[in-house]
């Protein structure tokens, strides 16, 4: 487990220790932090901004790929924030992770082998664990330092790197998928952050060619893919990309994150060729499996369908690719 003194940590009660919260990131406007404030601004989000009130400010460093900042807030527990931008809330994180794994997981019967990309604070692992039938997962998560970091500041989750049927290798997602053989997993997460940086190329055709490569027939994805609020442009990109590459079937979920951009997220989910994936129906009801897990905290069977109602707008563009 990584020792916070290893790094750049801002300790709790220096004079100015929210001012002194500033990296590369910062400094280059993706964001801001203000005394007792931090403010969430980003290309991706222009005109937008959101802001949490500060109450400590507990680890901020610079690892080989982006900056790495956690603090306490007022409102919403532990905040945890990569180059400025909010990736997880104590409080929210629940809709994301649940939606992300359950979405996919609970759409094809007795999944075995999953691959997860991204996930470093390791919630998404305890989402993925409660599944029964998941007898391996392979986490490959880009940067070290965000897994260390997270053991420390987030031990409930990162508890589920011990469980024997994770494997955690640390590297580039879409190198680790190019060296696997042929039809090897049952389903991948990936569990990006924005397209900018180091996670750019996993929203690109050439991955989810990867991707449809590495799953089994009638295997699954489920990928970040930003909100219908700010990002359709991008949607529409990823959209047209899968139509051409998965055989089976493509759709658009959301949820919402109250502390994302626009207060929604949402996931593309596609199924390869062979035994038909109906993503809106869920055939395998996590709700029914016994768990040394916590409750589940957002999804639920009824949940699961409703998410992939889309607003007219979104719709008119999503189902204009399947033509």
């Amino acid at each position: 487990m990584a020792d916070a003194s290893n790094f750049d940590i801002k300790r709790p009660g220096e004079e100015d220790e929210v001012h002194q919260a500033t990296s590369k990131a910062l400094v280059n406007g993706i964001s801001s932090v203000n005394p007792g404030w931090f403010s969430e601004f980003s290309p991706m989000w222009p005109g937008e901004a959101h802001s949490l009130k500060v109450e400590k400010m507990l680890f901020q460093g610079e690892s080989e790929y982006q900056n790495i900042m956690i603090f306490q807030s007022a409102t919403c527990g532990k905040v945890f924030v990569l180059d400025g931008v909010i990736q997880a809330t104590e409080r929210d994180a629940c809709s994301y992770q649940e939606m992300i794994a359950h979405l996919p997981l609970c759409s094809i019967p007795n999944p075995k082998k999953v691959f997860v990309i991204g996930g470093g604070r390791g919630g998404l692992l305890r989402e993925v664990a409660r599944h029964s039938s998941v007898e391996q997962i392979d986490i490959c998560e880009i940067d070290g330092m965000v897994v260390e970091v997270c053991k420390q500041f987030f031990p409930d989750l990162a508890a589920w790197y011990d469980d024997p049927r994770v494997t955690l290798h640390v590297g580039d997602g879409a190198a680790f998928l190019n060296a696997v053989p042929e039809c090897t997993y049952d389903a991948v997460i990936v569990d990006s952050s924005d397209p900018l940086g180091p996670a750019q190329h996993l929203f690109e055709k050439p991955f989810f060619e990867s991707v449809a490569k590495a799953l089994r027939p009638g295997g699954v994805v489920c990928t970040q893919a930003e909100t219908i609020w700010l990002h359709m442009h991008i949607i529409e990109d990823i959209v047209s990309h899968c139509r051409q590459i998965f055989k089976g079937s493509v759709n658009y979920a959301w949820t919402t994150v109250p502390t994302y951009p626009s207060g929604v997220i949402g996931f593309l989910l596609c199924s390869t060729g062979g035994q038909a994936v109906d993503f809106r129906n869920p055939v395998n009801p996590i709700e029914d499996n016994d768990s040394k897990n916590v409750p589940l905290k957002f999804y639920n069977k009824e949940i699961h369908s409703a998410s992939f109602c889309l607003p007219s707008f979104a719709k008119k563009v999503i189902d204009s690719k399947s033509k």
